[in-house]
C-alpha cells in the first residue's frame, strides 16, 4: 500500500531531533564524528539510517530534521544530498529538545499528525515505524508513546543494559517514538515545563505525577496506564502507550556499549 492509499488523517509528518545534548557526547568522542548524529553505525551515519527508514515507510509523507547546526552539515554529504533533493527539510536546533520539537512542529501544518523520533535511533526500520503508527491510530489517543517490555529486550540481547522504568505490570524501556495528533501537540508545551524543572526533580515529580503517584511508584503499585493517566490529567492530552514487540525498537545509541550492540545486531540482520 502506498502513501496515497491512506487518508490524510492517517499519514504523518516525521520530525527528527538531531542535535547533540552535550559537547562531550561519548559517541562523538569515541567515533571522532563531527556530531553524534553523524557517527557511523555499521559504516552508515546513524542519522541517515533513521532518515532512510522513515522515507521507506508508506505512512510518512515528509521528514523534518532539527539540527545539527548548519556549519556541520558538510561533514555528512549523504545528508546534504537528501536536503538538496528535498527529501529532508533541515531546521536549526534550539537550546533544548522540547524547544526544537516545538520549532519543528511550527513548520508542519496544524492538521497533520506527527511522528517524533531521534537521530540516534540507528536500528529503526520501516516496519517498526509502521507498526507504531498503526497501533497509535488504533488507540484513538491524542499522543502515543512507544515502549517495549524490558524482558523482550533482555531475551533478544542478553547482557545489554537499558534504562528501565519498573512498574507493577513489568519493566518498560522507552523507544524514542512519539505520535502527536493536532490536539496532542499541546504535550510539547508540557514537556517544556518539565525540562525547565529538570534541575529540581522533586518539584518536577510533584507537578507531573503528584506525590501520591510517586509513592505508588516507590512501593511498586503504579502501572503504566496509571502513570500515563496522571500525565494526561495534568497536561490535558489523552496519552496512551504503544508497547512494541521488536526488540530493536528499544535500542538507541547513547553510549559506546550501545554502539557495539547496534553494530552486532546489524551484522546478524545481514
Amino acid at each position: 500500500m502506498n502513501a496515497e492509499s491512506y487518508p490524510a488523517s492517517q499519514r504523518f509528518a516525521a520530525l527528527v531531533l538531531a542535535a547533540d545534548r552535550t559537547s562531550k557526547d561519548p559517541i562523538t568522542q569515541h567515533t571522532g564524528a563531527a556530531c553524534k548524529a553523524f557517527a557511523p553505525v555499521g559504516g552508515v551515519p546513524m542519522v541517515i539510517r533513521v532518515v532512510d527508514a522513515l522515507a521507506a515507510c508508506d505512512l510518512i509523507t515528509s521528514i523534518t530534521l532539527c539540527g545539527p547546526s548548519e556549519s556541520l552539515l558538510p561533514h555528512c554529504p549523504e545528508l546534504e544530498h537528501r536536503i538538496a533533493s528535498g527529501q529532508v527539510t533541515w531546521l536549526p536546533n534550539l537550546d533544548s529538545p522540547s524547544r526544537s520539537a516545538e520549532s519543528g512542529l511550527s513548520h508542519v501544518p496544524s492538521e497533520t499528525p506527527v511522528l517524533l523520533t531521534t537521530a540516534d535511533h540507528a536500528l529503526l526500520t520501516p516496519d517498526i515505524v509502521r507498526n507504531f503508527l498503526q497501533s497509535s491510530l488504533a488507540t484513538q489517543c491524542d499522543a502515543a508513546v512507544g515502549a517495549i517490555r524490558q524482558q523482550t529486550i533482555a531475551a533478544a540481547f542478553p547482557g545489554s543494559r537499558r534504562t528501565v522504568i519498573r512498574l507493577r505490570d513489568g519493566g518498560f524501556c522507552g523507544c524514542n517514538l512519539f505520535m502527536f495528533n493536532p490536539h496532542g501537540r499541546a504535550l510539547v508545551g508540557f514537556w517544556q515545563q518539565a525540562e525547565d524543572l529538570r534541575k529540581r526533580p522533586w518539584r518536577l515529580i510533584g507537578q507531573v505525577l503528584g506525590f501520591k503517584m510517586v509513592l505508588s511508584y516507590l512501593f511498586g503499585l503504579l502501572t503504566l496506564q496509571q502513570a500515563l493517566a496522571a500525565v494526561s490529567e495534568k497536561s490535558g492530552v489523552n496519552i496512551q502507550a504503544v508497547v512494541l514487540d521488536d526488540p530493536r525498537a528499544g535500542v538507541d545509541v547513547d553510549k559506546v556499549e550501545d554502539l557495539v550492540l547496534a553494530e552486532s545486531i546489524l551484522k546478524t540482520d545481514i
